[in-house]
């Protein structure tokens, strides 16, 4: 009976322990959060104002609560109390709390009363990361590596070379060989047959008058063609790519982050110009991205990229160590691209608002274009050869509708092109 007693009891103990082992590890996993999630609420409420290893609008957060805990003695709790409402902690007089709130000149943090503590454990779980090690730019290496793998072998330039030498003493030869045998003749009394004289071929032509007023003319009509093909490139700037005070990646900003180009270029949606986008347009963004961390190149490196948002740091006195702007600014000297002559007019709002036209239309494709470069020659005949082939989009575009109504009447079609809507008369570009 003792026995079965016994044996019940131990049952029931281990059925216990394995319960609370369970709910232990329940707990304990919850404590310590995702890591996964956290990055995806850090990035939706946190990237704003804080990087992980970079003081920026407020402190950096790697590891922030193990250095509450072992500076300040704060536990997850306080943590908790803070994200949800800093203002409260503050005015409740916590001593860290308002050390914090004066340092950071009084700004207060944002409140985030609808994160449940699972949230900001998954949050704090992602702070408490190590860094991660950046990888290795294959590309790179490659081309470090490349160097080696040339030396080992026969390169292009010296095979060449020694053919060319060889050809050089088989034609040496050949002389040497020609000479001898001649001497050889003299020395046995051979008489070598002489050639006859006859006229030069260049002394022939020239006594050709016919041939001569040919080639006269041909000069003439070759002369004419290289001429008139000189003249209308002049202006014309297709495949111009200066280079610019402050690198800009046009594939960077609107192909991998998928800006949009009137973000920058704000103007061409209501204006004439497109419009050089302000220094502060950039801060927007280069506020909190202080560094590039995509794909690089051999000749484009994060080093470089990083260089290149100081410059702009630079030019719109920023300080990064202080987070503020120190009043001592500098304008930057971009170079112009793409540029009509004066007695050409063109309106951005009036071909990107209301006809619609996407900027690759003019531009190219931007958003491949490390360095911006102009892709159309952006003569008369490109413009006219557009509103002859180019439909006009009329859909759900109240600001053609009566004129389309009238005009397909005319033409007797359905859609119409910028040509038959007057896109070729001389006073809709020169006034």
């Amino acid at each position: 009976m003792k026995q079965v007693i016994h044996r019940r009891l131990s049952k029931s103990f281990l059925r216990s322990s394995l319960i609370i082992l369970l709910a232990f590890t329940t707990v304990l996993s919850a404590q310590e959060g995702d890591p996964a999630k956290g990055k995806s609420l850090f990035n939706a409420n946190c990237a704003a104002c804080h990087q992980l290893d970079k003081k920026m609008t407020g402190p950096a957060l790697r590891k922030v609560e193990q250095r509450l805990s072992d500076e300040q003695g704060l536990d997850r709790e306080w943590i908790h109390a803070w994200v949800r409402n800093s203002s409260g902690v503050i005015k409740s007089g916590d001593a860290y709390a308002n050390k914090i709130y004066n340092e950071y000149g009084g700004a207060a943090m944002t409140a985030f009363p609808q994160l449940s503590d699972d949230d900001i454990n998954n949050i704090l779980a992602y702070t408490a990361e190590e860094k991660a090690v950046p990888p290795v730019n294959t590309a790179v290496a490659a081309a470090s590596t490349g160097g080696s793998d040339a030396s080992g072998g026969v390169s292009n330039e010296i095979i060449l070379g020694a053919l060319a030498v060889l050809f050089i003493l088989l034609a040496l030869g050949l002389y040497l060989v020609n000479k001898t045998l001649r001497r050889f003749a003299d020395v046995q009394n051979i008489e070598l047959p002489e050639t006859a004289k006859r006229t030069p071929l260049w002394k022939a032509f020239v006594q050709n008058q016919f041939l001569m007023i040919v080639v006269a003319i041909f000069f003439l009509l070759t002369s004419a063609y290289f001429v008139y093909g000189y003249l209308s490139q002049i202006g014309v700037d297709q495949g111009y790519q200066p280079v610019q005070p402050i690198h800009f990646s046009h594939k960077i900003h609107a192909g991998d982050n998928g800006i949009d180009c009137k973000y920058c270029h704000s103007s061409a949606r209501v204006s004439k110009t497109s419009g050089i986008p302000s220094l502060n347009v950039c801060m927007n963004c280069h506020k909190s991205i202080y560094e590039y961390n995509g794909e690089t190149s051999p000749e484009y490196s994060k080093e470089f990229y990083d260089g290149e948002i100081q410059k702009l740091y630079a030019s719109a006195g920023w300080s990064d160590a202080d987070q503020k702007y120190t009043g001592e600014s500098k304008p930057v000297k971009w170079v112009r691209i793409h540029n009509l002559p004066d007695f050409a007019y063109f309106n951005h709002s009036q071909h990107v608002t209301v006809a619609g036209v996407e900027c690759q239309t003019c531009h190219g494709p931007v958003e491949e274009m490390e360095i911006m470069y102009q892709h159309a020659p952006l003569t008369m005949g490109w413009c006219i050869n557009c509103h002859r082939e180019t439909n006009v989009a009329v859909k759900d575009n109240a600001y053609y509708e009566k004129i389309h109504e009238e005009l397909s009447k005319k033409y007797g079609v359905d859609e119409l092109t910028a040509a038959q809507m007057g896109g070729l008369e001389c006073g809709k570009c020169h006034y």
